[in-house]
Order: C-alpha cells, then structure tokens, then sequence
C-alpha cells in the first residue's frame, strides 16, 4: 500500500515558483515510487489575485478567516496521511498554530524553504498588513518540524541552528521542459532579457545606467525584455514589458540571447537560491549575475556563465557576449550542462525520494 503525503501549500498548483520548482515537479515521481499525494491549498486563482492586490481589507480579513476554517480542517484529517509537507509556512500570517498542533500529531513533518523567510518581507499590496506577519516564526517551524529541507547551505546553516535533521536540495529545472525553442538568429538585434516580479524588478534597475550606456554603444543592434508579474515600461531602453503566462514562459525565455541577474548583497540575497539563472542556463541563454550567495557556486566565471558586480564588469562582460555569437554559443552550452549536471530534476530526485523513505 503506496503511502500518503499531504502538502500544505498556499498557492494552486503551478502559482507559486517556490511551490512549483521546489517540488510540484517531483509529484508524478512521488507517486510511481509509492506516495499518494493531495495538495491542500489556501487560495484559488481568484482568492490570490484578491490577497496580493491593493486595498480590499474587509474582503481579504474575511479571506484569512475563511483560509484559517480551511487549514484547520486539513490539520483536522491527516491522520490519514503519513507526512504532511510543509513549503514556506501552513498559514500566510504570524501563527504557527498549526505547526505546533501537528506537531503533536503521530504523522511526521517536513519544513522546506529557499528564500531568507527569517528577514521581514511583505508583498507589496499589503505593505499595511505587516504587523500581521511574523518572519521571527521560522525558527519555531524549523524546530517543530521532524526534517526541515533547505536551498542552499546559507539556509541549511540557519536552520541547523534549530533542528539537526536537515537536507540541502537546490532548486531544481526540468530540463526536458526548460529546452530552448528560439530559431537560430542571424543579422537580428540581440536580445538582453530579465525574468522576475512585481517585488524583484528593483533588482533590474540596479543595472539600468549600464543598459543605458549599452544602447548608447549599439542601438538597434541590440533590445531589451523584462518579463513579470505586472507590464513594466522604461521609455529610455523602449521597454514594454511582457506579462508572464505559464503557456508562454519558455517561448517567451527563448527570446533571450543574454539573461542577466543583478542582485545587492544583503541578507535577503544570501538566502536566494540563483532561480532566474537557473532557468536562463538550463535554455542555452549566456548567463550574467551579481556574485551573490549560491551564484557563486553555481556560476564558474567565465566557463558556463559570468560574474559581474561593478558597473564596469556589467558593461565589459555584456559587451562581450553582443559582439560574439561563438562566445554566446559556447557559454550557453556550457551552462545547460551545468543544469543538467547538478540542478535538474533528474539529478536531484533520488536526494527527495531517499528523504522520503527515510521519514
């Protein structure tokens, strides 16, 4: 008899990239190796759009309440499951209510996170809502969890502080789905292309004067695309940002001939698992980012990516890539096989599969 999971999640299926990329992929393998699983979920589609926008605070108290009946009747039934899968947090305010009272429960738990959730952050349409949150309750959830699973080794130190029982998997690509799908390009302009949200786009303007100065240098041989959460425009780089769509997002990706990750250094950033050149890398995109936390280990400058972190480094190593297509060609390949090496789903599926069993 296969045994039982049951994933506390906030987010529908496919919603939430933390969610989708840190085990959503491995569902099916769960499930032909011997798991059952349910994902149960706080918002729908509407409920999210709802929850993350701004404003409508009698209608998203009456959200949290509804979300609260939602989870403690899930708490309520897992005695018929063997392991309840906790990602990020069992409920999206302060409490950890329902961890402790799992926590009492015979059924095993596992924590996982892959972002500095011990730092305050708070969405930005509900910037008026932060007393609500309580980023001090992580350590409480790593120490009531039976096994906690991490990003990088930055979270897997954290959390050692609170609970021995403590595995590493980075997150992952499935790479027989993030495949380049762009036709091969000739005398077109080359495409220089980020990927994040509505709370990430900070991060690309970081490196606006240096794609200022780039199209000073090139003009039309060269564009720029940010795909996102929300359309963002920059009159100065002609800018007209692209919505991301699951049906699209690897046609939309492939467009890209160099992906760029520029990141402050500060804790948040320690905590990020190199996400967005994970997905560049794994398409054959040359990819450039801020030597921040993991991308360092990830990216070995020069072989299968670059590392810039002055202004001068962005303009210099960009510059390369425009005036080379062997350069872009080389790094790009190079990068996938890093992907498919050390940070795919088939690399790291056994990692979660022996968690499992050993649970």
């Amino acid at each position: 008899m296969n045994k039982k999971i049951l994933f506390l999640v906030n987010h529908r299926k496919n919603r939430s990239p933390s969610q989708r990329f840190r085990f959503e992929q491995y569902l099916d393998y769960f499930n032909e190796n011997g798991y059952d699983y349910e994902l149960a979920t706080l918002l729908n589609e509407q409920d999210d759009k709802l929850f993350y926008s701004k404003g409508n605070w009698v209608r998203k108290l009456f959200l949290v309440i509804q979300s609260f009946r939602k989870r403690l009747k899930d708490v309520k039934r897992t005695d018929r499951f063997d392991i309840v899968f906790i990602q990020r947090e069992a409920f999206f305010i302060g409490t950890t209510y329902f961890e402790k009272k799992l926590s009492r429960l015979p059924v095993k738990v596992i924590f996982d996170f892959d972002d500095s959730i011990w730092l305050p952050n708070v969405s930005l349409g509900n910037k008026k809502l932060q007393w609500l949150k309580n980023s001090n309750k992580t350590k409480a959830l790593i120490g009531l969890a039976d096994f906690t699973i991490v990003g990088n080794q930055y979270l897997g130190d954290y959390a050692k502080q609170f609970n021995k029982h403590v595995q590493i998997i980075p997150t992952t690509i499935d790479t027989e789905y993030h495949k380049n799908k762009a036709h091969e390009k000739s005398n077109t302009p080359i495409c220089i292309g980020w990927t994040g949200t509505a709370t990430t786009i900070k991060h690309f303007e970081m490196v606006i004067p240096v794609l200022i100065k780039l199209k000073e240098r090139y003009n039309n041989q060269i564009y720029f695309k940010v795909i996102g959460e929300n359309e963002y425009t920059n009159e100065d780089l002609e800018i007209k940002g692209t919505q991301w769509s699951l049906n699209t997002e690897i046609e939309d990706l492939s467009e890209i001939d160099i992906g760029i990750m520029p990141l402050p250094n500060d804790q948040w950033t320690q905590g990020k698992c190199g996400f967005k050149g994970l997905q560049y890398m794994s398409l054959e995109i040359p990819t450039i980012m801020s030597p921040v936390g993991v991308n360092t280990e990830i990216i070995e400058n020069g072989v299968n990516g670059f590392l810039a972190k002055t202004e001068e480094e962005w303009l210099t190593t960009i510059s390369m890539l425009i005036e080379s297509s062997e350069l872009r060609s080389s790094i790009g390949a190079a990068g996938r096989k890093t992907i498919i090496k050390n940070y795919s789903v088939e690399a790291n599926k056994q990692k979660y599969l022996d968690l499992l069993n050993e649970v």
